[in-house]
């Protein structure tokens, strides 16, 4: 598992080089990279990595399409009303288009890492709030 991270994040850092200043839609989110998917007209392809500090929040949300990815540094997390959890190093990340997910807080002393890929609804918001 720790050889996928460290492609996943040599791949991240590499992706970033050439790309200058990136998108950014939140303070913790930064975009690496976004393409069209060849083959699929409409559907674009978005690569980030997220920083979520001690106390910070993702809130509930949706995505037009697939995210996928890995935490590159894991910690501890809490959903409103429920005691803390791990959320692990190396765990893999994956959700569904139109499904509600996250609402969580970071729990502890640590900073969360993650690295994800949005398969989405080009013109799109890469999040929404759930309906």
């Amino acid at each position: 598992m720790g050889s996928i991270r460290n492609v996943l994040l040599a791949a991240a850092c590499v992706a970033m080089l050439p790309f200058g200043a990136m998108a950014q839609d939140s303070p913790q989110r930064k975009e690496i990279r976004r393409v069209d998917l060849s083959g699929a007209p409409g559907m674009e392809v978005v690569s980030s990595v997220s920083e979520y500090k001690p106390g910070e929040s993702i809130p509930l949300h949706i995505h037009h399409g697939v995210e996928a990815g890995i935490v590159l540094q894991g910690g501890m997390i809490q959903l409103p009303g429920k005691d803390a959890v791990p959320f692990p190093t190396g765990a893999p990340i994956m959700n569904l288009r139109d499904v509600p997910h996250a609402g969580w807080k970071v729990a502890g002393d640590v900073v969360i890492k993650l690295y994800t890929v949005h398969i989405v609804d080009k013109g799109k918001p890469l999040y929404d709030a759930p309906k």
